[in-house]
């Protein structure tokens, strides 16, 4: 326990941001709030203006860029329809971009490494009012506002972020399909600190879900699971909104993301370390060299898309990712890969594969005299087997040669998938 606790006292110094950090974001925010209630007023429009996410809740971790979220809560005389419209006539002041979504909202650059991203919402007076997620925005800043009394409970949920960063487990977002960041505020403040959070995690059941009902609205576990609609019961983890009993804050958790999750908490336990709370580059020549040493083909690929940066980019390049990898596994099999968004409309991902050496194909059956001459014809090594034909075929070529034949015969595909390049980097 000494040693876990000096790794958390020293991860906490490294990942939060220094009082001068702070300081200047809140400067340049208080210029910038100043600028919208003027242009709100000018144009005579009924919206008022609050700030969320991790900045408005005192636990922002420190990263190499910062996302404030401002809201404009805007009247419920406003139609649903408008509220973009009004926020974009309200930003006409600044350089600004229009990110498309359930309900379009806007980024803005405010120093190299400040972004604002202001969010319209509508001005509702209990969360069941809400048609957006983003409505609910309010109510979640004052629950934790309320709730989290002292820097303690913060430190420990800023720990609890940046050992989800690091190991890639967080944000909803459907690229990453992790834990949210009010999710895990929740999830702090229910076990009492990050600490507690990951004893509780390695000693889940992976076949039983765990079931938090942390604003204690239903009688029972077996309450929940009747009153929530089954799209909200996928996630290995149901968690209940304490603002609002119908939502699971951990829906977009996947099954895969947990278990990567959980074997981290366990990893770290077992070997606490500072490295579980840094963003750790891939070094890529190393894997190339130890997939050499095994004997394994190694390849850095780069993937760029067509579609609107953020959840949309990052979704489709995940699609496509899973899709190649498919194809791979016919031929190799992979010892390791991972996808990672990079960010604006492009992605990264490696595959470490062995050669299968020989595959079976499966080919027309016996009766399609026309395509069983076709399929005899195209391959040397043909058998037959329950009525059918199949086909011995050696794999004589490496990852590099299967990845340039795929391009080639597949322009169709990628065009469909919204894929605009395919790059060997290594």
């Amino acid at each position: 326990m000494k040693k876990i606790n000096l790794i958390l006292s020293q991860a906490l110094e490294k990942i939060s941001p220094t009082e001068e950090e702070l300081k200047g974001i809140e400067i340049k925010l208080e210029g910038f709030l100043k600028e919208i209630k003027k242009q709100i007023s000018q144009l005579n429009i009924s919206a008022e203006i609050f700030v969320g996410g991790s900045f408005a809740k005192g636990t922002v971790i420190k990263k190499e860029k910062y996302d404030i979220d401002i809201f404009l809560r805007f009247d419920k005389k406003y139609d649903k329809d408008a509220l973009s419209s009004l926020t974009e006539k309200i930003l006409s002041f600044g350089n600004f971009k229009k990110i498309h979504g359930s309900r379009d909202y806007f980024r803005i650059d405010a120093s190299k490494n400040i972004i604002f991203e202001i969010i319209p919402v509508r001005k509702i007076k209990t969360p069941k009012e809400a048609e957006n997620i983003t409505d609910l925005s309010y109510f979640h800043v004052n629950y934790i506002k309320k709730k989290f009394r002292g820097r303690r409970i913060l430190n420990e949920v800023r720990l609890a972020k940046a050992f989800c960063y690091s190991n890639k487990c967080y944000g909803a977002e459907s690229y990453i399909r992790g834990f949210s960041g009010y999710g895990l505020e929740i999830l702090i403040y229910y076990y009492g600190g990050f600490l507690n959070f990951i004893k509780k995690i390695v000693k889940a059941d992976l076949r039983k879900k765990i079931i938090i009902d942390a604003g204690k609205f239903y009688k029972n576990k077996n309450s929940v699971l009747m009153d929530l609609n089954a799209a909200k019961l996928d996630s290995p983890i149901i968690l209940i909104d304490p603002t609002y009993k119908h939502r699971n804050l951990l829906a977009a958790l996947s099954e895969e993301k947990f278990q990567k999750f959980q074997k981290a908490c366990r990893n770290f336990l077992a070997n606490p370390n500072l490295d579980a709370f840094s963003i750790m580059k891939i070094d890529f020549k190393n894997l190339k060299e130890n997939a050499r040493k095994k004997k394994q083909d190694f390849v850095l690929l780069e993937a760029k898309t067509d579609k609107q940066e953020g959840d949309i980019a990052g979704s489709k390049l995940l699609k496509f990712y899973k899709a190649l990898s498919n194809d791979i596994k016919k031929y190799f099999e992979i010892k390791t890969s991972e996808f990672e968004y990079a960010g604006n409309k492009t992605a990264n991902f490696f595959f470490s594969v062995k050669n299968k050496g020989e595959i079976i194909l499966s080919g027309p059956f016996l009766k399609d005299k026309k395509n069983s001459t076709k399929f005899r014809k195209k391959h040397k090594k043909v058998f037959e087997k329950r009525n059918r034909l199949y086909a011995k075929e050696k794999i004589n070529f490496n990852l590099k040669e299967f990845l340039n034949k795929w391009k080639k015969e597949n322009k169709l595909c990628m065009k469909d998938m919204n894929i605009l390049k395919l790059e060997v980097k290594i």
